[in-house]
């Protein structure tokens, strides 16, 4: 859900990178079904979601949504969090997000062969129409939650939580401030 907060943890590894952003494509065991680099970059994806399920400030975050988005409350953050990762890019990178983002694409497309059915669908749309560059503008974001609302095939709110990022804007950034330079830690931690 959070693809450029899964691509800019990824550090300079390509294999990382693209297991990383392949996570949310690839459930259960790993086996031997991937190249280690890639298997270590799904492992790493998993660590991070774990890490930020129990990080102080995410969970913060997630418990000033309004309750009425349940479970979803996670995925909002993970998304509002994006948000402010495209928005403040210049802070935390010395390249640009669109040059980021055009190396993060010739990387994965690479990788073609090995990337999920699902993922290998989605990537061409994704870049084409600059989906992470358009998570800088609160637009961006609206038809984000409206698309990711659409593909699930239960009803949910997602497509009424951009009001959640326009109510709670100060209180998520104030934690976001926070919680990036600890999972750039942590994250640098498991690539040693």
């Amino acid at each position: 859900m959070n693809y450029l907060m899964h691509l800019f943890l990824s550090g300079s590894n390509p294999e990382i990178l693209v297991g990383n952003l392949m996570g949310d494509f690839v459930k259960g065991r790993l086996d031997d079904r991937f190249h280690p680099g890639i298997r270590r970059g799904i492992e790493i994806h998993r660590r991070i979601d774990s890490f930020a399920a129990g990080n102080e400030f995410f969970l913060r975050s997630k418990h000033c949504i309004d309750p009425c988005f349940g479970h979803f409350r996670a995925v909002l953050v993970d998304i509002f969090y994006d948000h402010f990762l495209a928005r403040y890019w210049e802070d935390f990178s010395p390249v640009s997000l669109e040059e980021f983002i055009r190396i993060s694409y010739q990387t994965l497309s690479r990788y073609e062969a090995q990337l999920p059915p699902r993922l290998l669908e989605l990537l061409p749309r994704m870049f084409s129409r600059h989906w992470l560059v358009a998570y800088r503008e609160p637009a961006g974001i609206e038809t984000a939650l409206r698309r990711m609302s659409e593909r699930l095939s239960r009803t949910n709110p997602l497509s009424e939580g951009f009001v959640e990022l326009s109510k709670k804007r100060d209180l998520l950034l104030r934690d976001f401030r926070v919680f990036l330079p600890e999972i750039c830690a942590y994250t640098d931690s498991l690539m040693t």
